[in-house]
């Protein structure tokens, strides 16, 4: 299996590009429109097809590149069951499993920063997160009908019961770190350990974040995989 982690310095959103390396079949993980042609690069570089272009859930921060990318190599646009996104090629749902050659990719529906956010864990050892569960953090429920409840119950009882080894890789980090372990975030991520649900939610609701920058366009473009309305 090829894994590689990509980083957008602009929104610090990490892609990731899976592949088998016997059929050369690939997807990218939450692809970012700034990076289409480096991600065409690599994958022209290293001889894979991308078959599948998975978003971990409608983004708010920045706009995918899937609808170039499928342009492009005629992938297909996948994105979580229940998601607003009429443009995509298919919804994939909790527990279904998406195979590349020998590799594959489980998804763990994983809402509550979205009220449609999907987990993927790649052969049952590498999970991205997306926006569900970061570094020593967890994605904001204020908008995009989130719900602090759900996401401590789907990251309490969906991820933390995935073995300590498992490697969480996240969707974002703001703060120069790749890659923690189910061990790590159960032990030292300040959002959850030692705190219970009603604490939890308190604390969320707290937050008062001012909305991300690119969110009056990034979340309309989204819901139709990347491509922009010219007026």
């Amino acid at each position: 299996m090829l894994f590689r982690q990509l980083f957008d310095p602009e929104t610090s959103t990490y892609t990731y590009l899976v592949a088998d390396l016997q059929t050369h079949e690939a997807l990218l993980v939450d692809p970012v429109l700034a990076q289409v042609n480096r991600d065409r690069q690599l994958l022209a570089e290293l001889g894979l097809t991308l078959k599948y272009c998975l978003e971990t859930h409608i983004h708010a921060d920045h706009i995918t590149g899937t609808a170039q990318l499928r342009e492009a190599t005629g992938c297909e646009g996948v994105v979580p069951e229940h998601a607003q996104a009429a443009c995509a090629n298919r919804f994939i749902h909790d527990s279904e499993v998406l195979h590349l050659g020998g590799v594959t990719v489980e998804a763990i529906a994983t809402p509550g920063h979205t009220d449609s956010h999907m987990a993927y864990l790649v052969n049952g050892t590498r999970l991205l997160t997306g926006d569900a569960l970061l570094i020593r953090g967890c994605g904001r429920t204020d908008f995009q009908s989130g719900d602090a409840g759900t996401l401590y119950d789907v990251v309490t009882q969906r991820l933390f019961t995935l073995p300590s080894s498992t490697l969480v890789y996240p969707g974002h980090d703001y703060n120069g770190q790749t890659v923690s372990t189910i061990g790590e975030e159960k032990r030292w991520n300040p959002r959850f350990s030692g705190r219970s649900r009603t604490e939890f939610i308190h604390f969320m609701d707290a937050l008062n974040l001012p909305n991300p920058k690119k969110i009056m366009e990034a979340v309309p473009a989204n819901e139709r995989c990347g491509r922009m309305v010219v007026a």
